[in-house]
């Protein structure tokens, strides 16, 4: 557990899909000083979205009179407009690509990320909202002869456990029968979204 007498808070700014994931660590380390707003979890789906809406939440918990802010996003598809974002306001963000990176670690991420090109990658969140997030906005609940089309140039569902939990496996199971794939479990914890937070929560020099 990590200690830190008297440490001012530290926003953490995050994706909503990790808000969760966000407050286990937290807790876990015992990061008392930081604090989590998170923005809406649909941006997953608009990532040219996100930019406008960071710079936009930045500001905001500068008025509030936050001085020590971190962006709890990797570049989650903006195509370096995060980092911009970033740079404008003095501020860091998780590093890599996207969380199915940073959940797995960076470097095994580079190890395996040409192998996994073909793979749908689900999350905890992932499972938890599968139905919210894939089945009723792609129609396959209504047409599930679409799964075809969305997603036959995948060859395996590739499930990064964040937790150790069969319903959610289940779920994991279920989604790649049901879209035809193949299947296999990654347990990663939380990768290095553990080690971004804790150089979040280190003092300002």
């Amino acid at each position: 557990m990590v200690q830190r007498a008297n440490a001012e808070k530290v926003l953490v700014i995050g994706c909503g899909m990790l808000a969760r994931e966000v407050l286990a660590v937290i807790d876990q380390l015992g990061l008392d000083h930081l604090e989590l707003t998170c923005l809406p979890a649909e941006l997953h789906y608009y990532p040219d979205r996100i930019p406008p809406a960071l710079d936009k939440a930045i500001e905001k918990a500068r008025g509030d009179g936050y001085r020590n802010i971190f962006v709890g996003y990797a570049d989650c598809g903006t195509g370096g407009q995060l980092d911009r974002i970033c740079e404008k306001h003095g501020v860091e963000r998780l590093a890599g690509p996207h969380c199915f990176a940073f959940y797995q670690g960076l470097e095994a991420f580079s190890r395996v990320e040409e192998e996994d090109m073909t793979s749908f990658y689900m999350t905890d969140f992932l499972c938890r909202h599968f139905d919210a997030f894939f089945m009723r906005p792609l129609g396959l609940d209504r047409h599930p002869e679409l799964i075809k089309d969305f997603f036959g140039n995948y060859e395996k569902v590739i499930y990064l456990a964040q937790t150790d939990d069969p319903e959610l496996e289940k779920i994991a199971k279920n989604a790649a029968k049901l879209l035809g794939l193949k299947y296999e479990r990654r347990i990663t914890g939380y990768g290095d979204l553990a080690k971004g937070l804790e150089k979040a929560a280190e003092p300002v020099a």
